[in-house]
Parts: structure tokens; C-alpha cells; sequence
């Protein structure tokens, strides 16, 4: 009985050295932290200066909401005449279309039943929001509300990310 409990030991002690070498390895390949790409203040202020300025020539007066990959706002810029309620609208659709990494006008039609994220406070899923991707990865979102169509809010944002394209790609 003694020599199969000392066997049995030997074995389970063996076992455990080797799972401590394997997790031990394999802690010193994970990273513990990650770097997240984010845009500049610069970027985003340029962005959404590209938005107000397509939407002046429209003839219009919109608000442009940039948030981060957290869904923190990095800059809401409101024209001049954009109505108050479209602040909240922009960021809206800013964080939904960074959460979901799609044009939110992709998104109107996808949710209609009536406990769907279309329903969650936060989110606005109509027209005018898209991600802000570089390198294939998404580093935030822009939402533009206050034009008479979502779609032209839409393309108002889209505006805004040409303009920084070219120094996203170049970033990555």
C-alpha cells in the first residue's frame, strides 16, 4: 500500500510541476495590458470641422459627435443654428455605430423587434453615424444629426472621415 501512495505522489507531484511550467509559459506569452489605437484631438477636431464645413455648403447647421473606442466623446462640435436636441443625437448615433462598427443607416431596419438594442437608452439607430476604422481596426465612432435626412447627415460624416483618411492609413 506504502510504495502505491508514494507512486501516486510522485505522479501527482510530477503532474503539478509540469502544469505550473505550462501556465507559466503561457502567462509569459499573454500580454497584461493591450495598446488601443485612439485619434488624436487634432484628428477629431479636423474630422469634424470636414462635417460642419460639407453640411455649411448644403446650407445646413448640424451638430458632429466623435467618440472614442470607449464611446467617450472626444469632440461634439454644434454649428451655429443646429438645434440643442441634436447634441444627444449625434452622440447617439456616434456610439452606435462604434459599437456595432457599421453605418448606422445599415442598422435602421436590422432591429425592429421591441426589446432589440434599438430600444437600449443611448443608441439611435437611424442614419448618420459611422465607424472610424484605421488599419482595420475601430478607434471610434462620428455621428452628424440636425440635417433634414439622415442620409445626408450620413454623407456629411462621411465628409469628415475623408478628410483624415489618408493620415489614419498612413498611421497604421
Amino acid at each position: 500500500m506504502r510504495r502505491f501512495a508514494s507512486k501516486y505522489a510522485a505522479l501527482a507531484g510530477a503532474l503539478a510541476v509540469m502544469l505550473c511550467g505550462a501556465s507559466s509559459a503561457a502567462a509569459e506569452e499573454a500580454p497584461v495590458t493591450l495598446p488601443i489605437q485612439r485619434l488624436t484631438l487634432d484628428m477629431a477636431a479636423k474630422a469634424a470641422m470636414a462635417v460642419i464645413e460639407d453640411c455649411r455648403k448644403r446650407g445646413l447647421n448640424i451638430t458632429v459627435a466623435i467618440v472614442d473606442r470607449g464611446g467617450r466623446d472626444q469632440v461634439v462640435f454644434r454649428d451655429t443654428l443646429a438645434m440643442p436636441l441634436t447634441v444627444e443625437v449625434a452622440r447617439q448615433k456616434a456610439y452606435a455605430a462604434m459599437n456595432f462598427n457599421t453605418p448606422t443607416s445599415q442598422l435602421e431596419k436590422r432591429f425592429t423587434s421591441p426589446f432589440s438594442p434599438g430600444k437600449v437608452q443611448g443608441i439611435v439607430l437611424s442614419a448618420g453615424g459611422i465607424p472610424i476604422e484605421a488599419g482595420g481596426t475601430i478607434i471610434g465612432g462620428m455621428g452628424v444629426s440636425g440635417a433634414p435626412s439622415g442620409v445626408t447627415d450620413e454623407e456629411c460624416a462621411q465628409a469628415g472621415l475623408a478628410a483624415i483618411e489618408t493620415d489614419l492609413e498612413m498611421s497604421m
